[in-house]
């Protein structure tokens, strides 16, 4: 009777730290911003980083883009791949434990879409629908960027 009451006491306190974990990484580390939008709390070294990958996504942007009109198509699918989900496995994990989950989902989504615009590129090779496609992967930037800052935070 006293070991079921001491699995017990091990299960709750396991369920309590799970529930604690799973709500940081639903929501991140975060507080309200003056001007309506999330601010994401990060360390100088996350923040920066977290920038590199969003001035990276423009460069790829624009260079996808530019790929499209060229109608050089193995460019848009070499640039595209680049941005893909591929470039995701170099995020530190703990960075993603302070990112809020809709911030997560839009940026993952975002690789996934730079993936598609690949896909499309070596196998359909149709540059209207690519176009589409990065007409689509750009409403999460603006998604995005409307709904998360990255304040400076001095340390």
């Amino acid at each position: 009777m006293k070991n079921i009451k001491v699995l017990w006491t091990i299960i709750v306190i396991l369920l309590i730290l799970s529930g604690f974990l799973i709500n940081k990484f639903v929501s991140g580390k975060v507080a309200k911003s003056d001007d309506g939008r999330i601010s994401v709390l990060l360390s100088k070294d996350e923040r920066n980083l977290v920038l590199a990958e969003m001035r990276a996504f423009v460069v790829s942007l624009q260079g996808v883009s530019q790929a499209i009109t060229a109608r050089d198509m193995e460019k848009v699918a070499d640039l595209a791949e680049k941005a893909g989900m591929a470039a995701e496995a170099n995020t530190p994990g703990s960075l993603l434990q302070k990112i809020p989950l809709g911030m997560k989902q839009l940026g993952f989504d975002t690789r996934k879409k730079f993936d598609e615009i690949a896909e499309t590129a070596r196998h359909s090779k149709e540059p209207v629908k690519a176009r589409k496609q990065l007409d689509a992967l750009m409403k999460n930037c603006i998604a995005c960027h409307m709904t998360y800052r990255l304040p400076e935070i001095i340390e």
